[in-house]
């Protein structure tokens, strides 16, 4: 079992579900991506820069893009609170999982892994 395995399993089996979902949605579209654990949380690197990362809290999901992933979806994210490179998904409405792949298509291609 490594880091991301252990970081998942100690959220309840609701939570537990979306952050996996969330991690394969990443792989899928990001295969070449360095997954490991950095700021306590999930965290993919392509090329040597980071990609995205993702992390549960009790009431919702963190989301980060890095400042230009968000400004890119800027008008999508504005329903959802907010900060530099990060959005928050409350756990009480339905995950935006297409939007996720959309922002990891985003960077994977501002990377410069052009195979993608």
């Amino acid at each position: 079992m490594n880091e991301i395995d252990q970081y998942i399993l100690q959220f309840p089996e609701e939570t537990r579900d979306i952050l996996n979902k969330i991690r394969a949605l990443i792989k899928e579209h990001a295969p070449d991506a360095i997954e490991s654990i950095a700021y306590g949380m999930p965290a993919y690197k392509l090329n040597k820069k980071p990609l995205v990362y993702f992390a549960a809290y009790k009431t919702y999901i963190g989301f980060y893009a890095t400042p230009s992933g968000h400004e890119a979806f800027n008008e999508e994210l504005s329903k959802y609170k907010q900060g530099k490179g990060s959005v928050q998904f409350p756990l009480s409405q339905p995950i935006p999982y297409d939007l996720i792949v959309r922002m990891v298509k985003f960077r994977v291609q501002e990377t410069g892994d052009s195979n993608r």
